[in-house]
Parts: structure tokens; sequence; C-alpha cells
């Protein structure tokens, strides 16, 4: 056991951080292992590699994605800022040229090859824009000598074009949500949430009818006749089979039909697998992330760390909302993960990165570390401590 006397960075860290949150975290790594016990090793199979192909590469990215936590977690608010941009605008940089040089997969380029390895970096924009933006706002928000809420709604566009040239609707999105959410916790009157639902609803009308792969997904989930509904059919197959309790684990016959059993569709796997009951308990641990993380950001008087809390566990939230929408046919097919249970080299890294964030910002802060990660010129009266 540590002891609260004892002052070192491991046990400084230990009694300040929040150990219901990285309880959750923790639990939910292993529970993508055991998922992907049933839903990696028919798709290994299917392209002729070993079975347990995909449970092995993913425990091996379980390593690093806990140290990245772990690592950025220990960091302070100022550490945070400088490696969110930092990560933000390499990202950026990055999604350009994967969108110009990178390879094609499915009609488009998302990916950078590094010899075997592949990165896409649109996965490692999305935590550290939540973090710049929340930055951007809360400057805006506390200094009168900086235009922080133009930045904030400038990162946006700056952020989303890259994406759209790849194409990539589906993070596009995501980190659109995002944002609004974003915008509505720093202030927005309600009048000018309207306006941003309504320029959503542009966009997604836009993208509708610019965005050929956009359109046929629409139109299938729509009308199951207009063409192929192969992935739609099975994924709901595979929640009838197994209705409450499950077929047991391996024993799926749905799973064998699903070309991504394994990352978008693991969710459906899960059902045939294990159960309808399994899965409601699922979704209640992604609920508890969510609602710690709001619960925390409520109890801060930092706006920085409130903005960028709030922010992180809205993208965490949505994203895992969006994945099991699409398996229980709520949404058009969308190729998204499920957070720490999808497989996923690039996805893990990144969900590292943004939930190392999240813990570092909910971590108990004492008053005085607060005021002297502010720069200079801040008011007073706007900066408030982290309630212990």
């Amino acid at each position: 056991m540590m002891s609260r006397a004892e002052r070192t960075p491991l046990t400084d860290w230990w009694w300040t951080v929040d150990r219901g949150l990285l309880a959750a975290l923790v639990a939910l790594m292993v529970a993508g292992l055991v998922f992907l016990m049933g839903g990696g090793p028919p798709v290994a199979e299917r392209i002729g590699l070993p079975t347990f192909y995909f449970l092995n590469r993913q425990a091996l990215y379980l390593a690093p994605t806990v140290l990245i936590i772990c690592a950025v977690s220990f960091l302070s608010l100022r550490g945070i800022r400088r490696l969110a941009l930092l990560t933000w605008i390499g990202g950026v940089a990055m999604c350009l040229l994967a969108g110009k040089f990178g390879p094609e997969i499915k009609g488009a380029h998302r990916w950078i090859q590094f010899g075997s390895f592949g990165l896409q970096p649109s996965e490692f924009v999305k935590p550290a824009f939540v973090v710049v933006a929340a930055w951007a706002f809360s400057e805006g928000a506390q200094r009168r000598d900086m235009p922080g809420g133009l930045l904030g709604l400038l990162i946006l566009p700056v952020t989303i074009v890259p994406l759209l040239l790849q194409p990539d609707f589906g993070q596009t999105m995501l980190i659109t949500m995002t944002w609004s959410a974003l915008l509505f916790v720093a202030g927005l009157h309600l009048i000018w949430v309207g306006v941003l639902g309504v320029v959503g609803l542009a966009g997604v009308f836009a993208a509708y009818t610019f965005f050929h792969h956009v359109r046929e997904r629409f139109n299938r989930f729509f009308d199951q006749d207009s063409g192929d509904s192969f992935q739609e059919f099975w994924s709901r197959e595979s929640f009838r089979s197994g209705s409450w309790f499950g077929t047991g684990p391996g024993e799926g016959v749905a799973k064998r039909h699903l070309p991504d059993a394994h990352t978008d569709f693991i969710f459906s796997v899960t059902g045939e697998e294990f159960g309808v009951i399994v899965c409601l308990c699922l979704v209640a641990l992604f609920a508890y992330i969510v609602l710690r993380g709001l619960k925390l950001a409520r109890r801060t008087d930092d706006t920085f760390s409130r903005l960028a809390i709030t922010g992180l566990t809205t993208l965490f939230g949505l994203q895992a909302c969006i994945n099991m929408a699409v398996n229980t046919q709520l949404m058009p097919a969308k190729g998204m993960t499920l957070p720490f249970v999808s497989y996923g080299g690039s996805s893990l890294i990144s969900l590292a990165l943004g939930t190392g964030f999240l813990v570092a910002l909910t971590r108990k802060r004492p008053r005085t570390v607060i005021l002297n990660t502010k720069p200079p010129g801040t008011a007073p009266s706007a900066i408030a401590g982290v309630k212990q």
C-alpha cells in the first residue's frame, strides 16, 4: 500500500488520480480482449492468418497503451496543452499527406504506411483537437487580449477540411459534434445552438449530395433493397440468434459472415455469443466512464480543465454510441471502432492519448498549482482552484 506520508511522484499521482475512472478503463480493456476472442478468429482464418492473430496483436498493443495513459496522466496542465498542440499540428499535416499520398483502402486515403505498420492520423487528431479547442475557448473567456473565441471557431475548418479530402465523413461528424458540445459548455446562447443544428443538417445533406459512398449508405439504411445490405443483415441476425444469454463463447455463426467482425462489428459478435445482457453491461460501463468524467468536470472551477474534460468525455461517449448504434441498425453503417474493444493499433494508441489527457485533467490539483499554470495577464478573478 502507498502511504500518504510518502512524497514521491508516484505516490502523489496515486492519491490524486481518479481510481474509479482508471478501474473502468482497465475493465474495458480486459473486456475487449475477451470479446475479441470471439470476433477475431473467423476473420483471421478467412484471410489466411493464425487463428488468434488479432487477439495476440491487441494484447501486444495494450502494453504501450497502458504506458501512454500512465505517462500522459503525469503531465501538468501546461504539459497537456503543449503535447496536444504538437499532436494536433502533426496530425493535421499527416492527414493532408495521407489524403495525397496514402494508399487507397475502401475508396479513401486515410492511412500512412511506415513499412508494415499503418497509421491513421485522424485518430490522433481527435483528442488533440479537443484539448486545443478547449484551450482556445478558455483563454478567450479569461483574457481580453487573446482572441481565443475566434481561434476556437477557426480550428474546426482547419481540422475537418483535410478529413473531408480523404474523405472521412464519420470522423468529421464526430469532431464537429464534439466541438459543438464544447461551444455549448463554453457559454454559447441557445439561439446559436439551434443555428449550429441547422448548419449540421445542411452539412449532412451536402455530404449525401456530393459523396457517393455516403449517399449509398443512407439509401441502404432507409431502403435495404437499394443496395448490398450484407453486413446489416448479419449484424441484425447476430443479436437475433444470441437473444438474452448468447450462444456461448466461440459458438457464433453470424460472425463468420461479417467482414469486420473484429473491428466495426465487434458489438454484434458480443451480442451473438454473450447475449444482450452482457451488451447492456458493456453499455453501462461506457455510461459510467462518461458520467464519471462529466461529474469530475462539474467539480472543477478551472475553465480549461472543465472544457477539456467535457470535450474528451463527449468524444469518447459519442464514438461508442455511434459504433453501437450502427451495430443495432439505429444509424447507417460507419467505419467507427468501439473504444478499447475493437481491434486496432492506431485506435488503441490514440485512445491512450485521449484517456491519458482525461486522467491527467481529472487529477486533484491544489489551487497553487493551477495558479502557476496560468499565463501572465490572466485576471485573478477568473481563476479558481479544483475542489479537493
